[in-house]
Parts: C-alpha cells; sequence; structure tokens
C-alpha cells in the first residue's frame, strides 16, 4: 500500500492517532470480564494471525534468514510484548485519558533513539520540545504519583514501559522497514510478541476472571481490527515515505482524542496541573514539527556556493 500525496499521508496519521486514542477506554471496558495479560494476548495473537493468513492468500514472502526473523522479533518484543502488556497492566490503575497523555512519551523516547539509530539529529529546539515534553508529561502524571501511593505510581510506569517498549519497536522497523513484506512482517512481529504474553498469562494470572459477554466481544473486535490490524498496516505504508519524527509528532494528538473520549463516555476530568502538563506536551510536538519544517525551508533557500 502506497500513501502518495502529502496531504494523503497526514490525513492517514490523524486517522491512525485516533483509531490509537481509542485503544484506552476499550482497554479499560474489556477489564471488567478479562485479567490484562490475557486480553493483551488475545490481541496480538489474533491480529498477527490474520496478517499472516492475508499475507499467506496474497502469496506474500515470509521474512527470511535468521537474521530478519530476529528482527522481526526484537519489533514484537518492544512494539507488542512491553507495549501491549505495558497497556493492558495500566489499564486499571491509571485513567484511560491520562494514560494516553501518558503514552504519548512515546515520540520523545523514539527522538532519541532515532538520534543514535537513524542519524536524526535533534539540535537544540529537538532538545527543547523533548524538554517540555517530559515536564509536561511529569505534570500529567503528578495525581498519580502523589495520589495513591504506590498502586498510583505502578500505574505510571506501566504506561511509560508500555511507551518505551513502542518507541523501540518503531525506531527498528523504520530502520528495517524496506526489507520486510509489511503483511508478514506485521503478523510475525504480533504474533511473536504474543508469545511472552501468554507466557505471563499462564504463570500470573487467575483465568477463572475471564467470562465472555456481548460487551467483551465488541471490545476484543474493535481491539484487534481498529486499534491494530488497520492502524499498523497504515503505520508500516507511511513509514517508507515519511520522517518517524514527524510521524512520531503527530502522535501527540492522542490524548486530545483520549481526553474528548475520556470526558465523553467516562466522565474523566483532569486537576490545574494536569491541563498545565497536556499543553506543554502538545507544545513540544508543535515546536518539533515547525523547527524542522523551517530547517527543511531553510535549506532550500540557502544560497549553492
Amino acid at each position: 500500500m502506497t500513501v502518495r500525496t502529502p496531504v494523503m499521508r497526514t490525513a492517514v496519521i490523524i486517522l491512525v492517532v485516533f483509531l490509537w486514542a481509542l485503544c484506552y477506554p476499550l482497554i479499560a471496558l474489556g477489564l471488567a470480564d478479562a485479567p490484562p495479560l490475557f486480553l493483551a494476548a488475545m490481541r496480538a495473537s489474533t491480529a498477527g494471525v490474520l496478517l499472516l493468513a492475508t499475507g499467506a492468500m496474497l502469496g506474500r514472502p515470509l521474512p527470511s534468514g535468521s537474521t530478519q526473523w530476529l528482527g522481526v522479533a526484537v519489533i514484537g518484543f518492544g512494539t507488542t510484548t512491553l507495549g501491549f502488556g505495558g497497556m493492558f497492566l495500566a489499564g486499571g490503575r491509571v485513567s484511560p485519558g491520562l494514560a494516553t497523555v501518558l503514552s504519548s512519551t512515546q515520540p520523545l523516547i523514539a527522538a532519541m533513539l532515532g538520534y543514535v539509530a537513524l542519524s536524526e539529529w535533534l539540535g537544540r529546539q529537538g532538545l527543547l520540545a523533548l524538554a517540555l515534553g517530559f515536564a509536561g508529561v511529569a505534570l500529567v502524571a503528578s495525581d498519580g504519583l502523589t495520589g495513591d501511593g504506590s498502586f498510583g505510581i505502578v500505574g505510571v510506569l506501566y504506561v511509560l514501559l508500555a511507551a518505551l517498549g513502542v518507541a523501540v519497536g518503531n525506531v527498528l522497523l523504520k530502520k528495517l522497514v524496506k526489507r520486510f513484506d509489511p503483511l508478514t512482517a506485521l503478523g510475525g512481529q504480533f504474533a511473536l510478541g504474543s508469545l511472552p504474553l501468554w507466557a505471563g498469562t499462564i504463570a500470573l494470572e487467575d483465568l477463572a476472571q475471564f467470562r465472555w459477554s456481548g460487551s467483551l466481544v465488541l471490545v476484543y473486535v474493535a481491539l484487534v481490527v481498529l486499534g491494530t490490524v488497520i492502524p499498523a498496516v497504515l503505520w508500516f505504508a507511511l513509514l517508507e515515505r515519511e520522517d518517524l519524527n514527524r510521524m512520531n509528532a503527530f502522535t501527540f494528538l492522542t490524548p486530545i482524542f483520549a481526553l474528548l473520549l475520556g470526558a465523553a463516555f467516562f466522565d474523566e476530568r483532569l486537576a490545574a496541573l494536569q491541563w498545565v502538563g497536556t499543553v506543554l506536551v502538545l507544545a513540544a510536538v508543535v515546536l518539533s514539527v515547525s523547527f524542522r519544517s523551517m530547517e527543511r525551508i531553510a535549506a532550500r533557500l540557502r544560497p549553492t556556493p
């Protein structure tokens, strides 16, 4: 799949961000009927099987050789094992809107990793954006860190673990994107990344908590299709043409969508300091995008010696 024009790519990025924003509210609903690692493993393995089966029907090649499979496995451990595991474990400890704001650390972490792995230079403006973003996240997390003691801290740490895992996965995916077929590579990373989640379920969770219900079926289907398969395929397609930091910058819109969803369906309200933190997080993305655009324009206008 190729998204050709910049306007179309921007629209697709925003669509992906909105679909991701749906995930934390859906997880909060699903945890009423299923333990977290079990639900995360179901989501990941089902998405993996669907993508691999679709790739097989279309005659798409699987990753070849131990090096490519190792790359898929490492991406799966970051994006799926840590990303999904942290998200679902945080679901019962942090409100959906707050969790989504905290997950916005992912672009900031990815920017630092991208500097090392992809040679994407940040500059002073980029460092300022990182500082603003982390300050904003600290304010957003302040209620969890000072409210319920270790319970709140654990929830915040789970979300940050998920953000770290997704950031690592995205940087590796950007580095290896042209070596893989998108369907089979994504299917492989979801399938392989689900294995530690299943192991955690068997070792740590009581499956007597699980029960099928109409709401769980709807949550499960929505998480797999709308929250996983569709945005993952679109994101992979965009990585072939877009700068990772620019794409990640748009994910700061996720908390805006999530806070609106939280206010509409969960009666969620943030404290004053958390609103200040949200504004700082969004200022970080505006700063990073605007300065990167200005640097490119300046480079084009600079006279050739």
